[in-house]
């Protein structure tokens, strides 16, 4: 099944990249082009939050590993665990947001790679974090302004916060970790090469294109659901049917349709308490990553524990 993993991996990085580069071709012949963050969030609530919407059947498998009976209590700890990420987010934002960059850097690097991996050493987990790390700097790097200004969106008042971003852009920080989650990608495709490999480089110049052609949220949004979320739900995919992917599918779909709207309606609910404070858009982007750093965190938690638990 690895082997057929990586092969619809392979055509799917492959045809997202060239999907950045039409896509990118086009925005650079249209001046001042925009897409509302409503769209992002739409595509964020149903495509990206999707490849989570499992989380559930995990926690049966991790519940029957520990045997725990009680499988209510898998609810109310990742119910727990998401409301206390919105809860610290609130009470120390800079900190939230510093540890989530950091978690997500790792997640990205670690999800979109493992599957090429054979083994899971030390070495290997320093690799993805320094590769999904591109995620979060390349944004930075093209356009500064606009993801500072997103930090700002994010309840993140701290000066000191901000002067260590100045720095950081002023002496071409960010610029050396773009050049070590470079020379991490080259690290990951020299490992035991094999074709299918390339998968890591159509990756990474997709990345580098969004992020220097759209704004720092639309960037993400592209990646989160186009290549994250879609790889993730590959994988899902093939194991719950890996002889026949089209009924797979409509067993994933099946399967992540009610947490996925369940997740969507919390979020919504949200928009609208939140637009009550603040404006629209700023109500949007608050929701999109505190959201997403809420369900983030027992997510990994989930995985790892699964992980830590199988061997």
């Amino acid at each position: 099944m690895n082997n057929q993993i990586k092969r619809i991996n392979f055509n799917h990085s492959f045809i997202f990249f060239l999907f950045c580069n039409f896509f990118s071709l086009i925005i650079f012949k249209i001046n001042n082009f925009t897409i509302s963050p409503l769209i992002c969030l739409f595509l964020i609530l149903s495509i990206g939050i999707s490849h989570g919407s499992l989380d559930n059947i995990k926690g049966k498998k991790l519940f029957k590993i520990l045997e725990i009976n009680n499988f209510f209590i898998f609810y109310l700890s990742y119910i727990l665990i998401a409301v206390t990420v919105i809860i610290l987010w609130i009470i120390l934002p800079s900190v939230s947001l510093i540890i989530f960059l950091i978690v997500a850097s790792y997640h990205f690097g670690k999800e979109d790679t493992q599957f090429l991996m054979v083994k899971n050493s030390f070495y290997n987990q320093l690799l993805f974090f320094f590769k999904g790390s591109l995620v979060i700097l390349a944004p930075m790097y093209f356009h500064f302004g606009e993801t500072v200004s997103i930090f700002k969106l994010l309840l993140i008042n701290n000066e000191s916060f901000y002067e260590v971003l100045n720095f950081i852009e002023t002496n071409k920080i960010l610029l050396i970790g773009i050049i070590l989650s470079t020379f991490s990608s080259i690290s990951l495709f020299t490992i035991k090469f094999e074709l299918k490999k390339f998968t890591i480089f159509l990756d990474y110049f997709s990345i580098l294109i969004i992020n220097y052609y759209f704004s720092p949220l639309l960037a993400f949004t592209i990646y989160f659901c186009f290549l994250h979320s879609v790889r993730h739900s590959i994988t899902l995919i093939c194991e719950l049917d890996k002889n026949d992917l089209k009924n797979g599918l409509k067993l994933f779909i099946k399967k992540a349709l009610p947490l996925t709207i369940l997740a969507a309606t919390f979020c919504l609910i949200g928009l609208y308490f939140l637009n009550n404070a603040y404006d629209f858009n700023s109500s949007i982007v608050k929701i999109i990553f505190i959201g997403l750093a809420s369900l983030t965190f027992p997510h990994i938690l989930l995985e790892y524990l699964i992980e830590k638990n199988e061997k």
